[in-house]
């Protein structure tokens, strides 16, 4: 039996274990954070004085904030250090979070949603980066991969309990408030147990700042120009100029990289023939999976009435069976049938499972006629989170994590933003003009199950693109082995 070691650089399995429960700690309060809003959103609304069509950038704001940045934070973790800008992140978390829970108009909030994100862009890379070159490529890697997927599956969890129970109990102001003891707890523990950065000098190369300018402005404009899409319409000035401009801001950051001695997304990057593909897949499970809780949320309160606390909780299910897909099924799919195939798997099955999930929707059905589809969903779609960005971090080199990393992770957010304009979108156009104030359950149920349906066939369509990854093979390790990875990890 062949032994697994963790690195020789981890001064300990002890602390490679406490490193990788502290990184997975980062991405559950990414995850909460992300999850905890949307049942507050009413009450948000209501409390602030936001407009039916403004309300949604509470939510937008952030995915503005996280996706603009992300490349910039990525070759900033790479450059500056992964310890320093994920101490860094977790500080903008706290000190925004509290701006966010003390806003007293509509444009404060936004604004510190909007702080946030930029701290999700450089906590996000600088987390994945840490994970990457800190444990070895293989069977522990993607170990470490399930553990840091499944901490992100009980925060969308947790995102969604807490957010029912504050907004019912304690007032939407702490979904933002929770936000500080967490972000202060791993502050703490990563200042004792993430390795000290190399010093600067050691970091060769200037930063790229017009590339950074570039690719900052014109994420930020692309996500702006998607987000804006169902409360400005596709026609309007506003989300098809940030559109157009943002596309030729990012070719012009094309054109720069080329001719820049250091660029700040280094083209070698790409020679990597399993990045580019999973980013595509990555697009496209993010589109889904963000409309997808969309629709679920508008289907449990406007259609069946449910109050905060009941929608939180009926996200449980769809978390619990996705924590137990992340941490254990993916891992073990992979080391059976490697990444490449077990992503194409999963896509399909998590284009089934939400349109499984919106078959359910009727107007006379309850929870429980969605509960089949929410599993199956749950399942694939947790089996494809882990496996897309185990198969995006493979054979990048390790001075290369930090931008990878934000690649992957914007292409994340855009497809995010992208899926929630257009499900959006595609939802409302059930809605007569004459009905969109007073729109009647079975107006909204006739624009879940089309926009379900819609963005389950996209899913379906986009596992395609995993087949275009490197071919790979399934790990060379038995179950044993498997298990004693599981273990040296964690």
């Amino acid at each position: 039996m062949s032994q697994i070691v963790v690195t020789s650089a981890a001064p300990s399995q002890q602390r490679a274990g406490l490193r990788l429960w502290l990184l997975a700690f980062a991405q559950f309060i990414i995850a909460v954070d992300y999850n905890i809003v949307y049942v507050a959103l009413p009450d948000i609304g209501k409390s602030l004085g936001f407009s039916a069509g403004s309300l949604q950038w509470v939510v937008s704001a952030y995915a503005v904030g996280f996706g603009g940045l992300l490349l910039f934070g990525g070759r900033a973790v790479d450059r500056l250090g992964q310890r320093r800008m994920w101490l860094l992140a977790l500080g903008i978390y706290a000190v925004a979070s509290l701006a966010g829970g003390l806003a007293t108009g509509a444009g404060t909030l936004v604004a510190a949603r909007a702080v946030q994100g930029f701290g999700g862009a450089l906590l996000f890379p600088a987390t994945l980066s840490l994970i990457m070159t800190s444990f070895e490529e293989g069977p522990v890697r993607t170990k470490a991969m399930g553990a840091w997927g499944a901490a992100g599956g009980a925060g969308l969890s947790a995102g969604a309990l807490l957010g029912g129970v504050f907004t019912e109990y304690t007032g939407w102001k702490w979904v933002f408030f929770i936000n500080i003891p967490l972000a202060v707890i791993a502050l703490i523990a990563g200042s004792r147990l993430l390795p000290k950065d190399a010093p600067r000098g050691d970091r060769s190369g200037s930063f790229d700042i017009p590339g950074a300018i570039l690719a900052t402005a014109g994420c930020s404009l692309l996500v702006f120009g998607l987000v804006s899409g169902p409360s400005a319409g596709w026609g309007s000035l506003r989300g098809a100029g940030a559109l157009g401009l943002g596309l030729l801001l990012l070719i012009a950051f094309g054109l720069v990289e080329k001719a820049t001695k250091d660029p700040l997304v280094p083209m070698s990057t790409f020679s990597n023939r399993s990045l580019a593909p999973s980013m595509a897949v990555i697009l496209v499970y993010q589109a889904c999976l963000g409309a997808a809780y969309y629709l679920l949320t508008t289907f449990l309160q406007p259609v069946l009435g449910f109050s905060a606390i009941e929608a939180g909780l009926a996200f449980l299910p769809l978390t619990v069976i996705s924590v137990v897909a992340l941490g254990q099924v993916g891992p073990r799919m992979i080391a059976r049938w490697g990444a490449r195939m077990t992503l194409f798997v999963g896509m399909i099955g998590t284009g089934i499972g939400l349109a499984a999930m919106v078959a359910g929707m009727t107007v006379g059905g309850s929870f429980w006629t969605v509960l089949p589809g929410i599993a199956f969903f749950g399942l694939a779609g947790g089996v494809t989170f882990v496996t897309m960005f185990v198969a995006a971090g493979t054979g990048v080199a390790p001075e290369q994590q930090g931008v990878a990393s934000a690649l992957a992770s914007t292409s994340q957010q855009a497809g995010g933003a992208m899926g929630l304009a257009v499900l959006v979108a595609v939802a409302n156009s059930t809605l007569h003009a004459d009905t969109v104030a007073h729109a009647t359950a079975s107006h909204i149920v006739d624009g879940l199950r089309l926009a379900g349906v819609v963005g389950g066939i996209a899913t379906v369509v986009g596992a395609f693109f995993a087949l275009l990854i490197k071919k790979d093979s399934p790990s060379a390790v038995s179950e044993t082995d498997a298990t004693e990875a599981s273990v040296k990890v964690g």
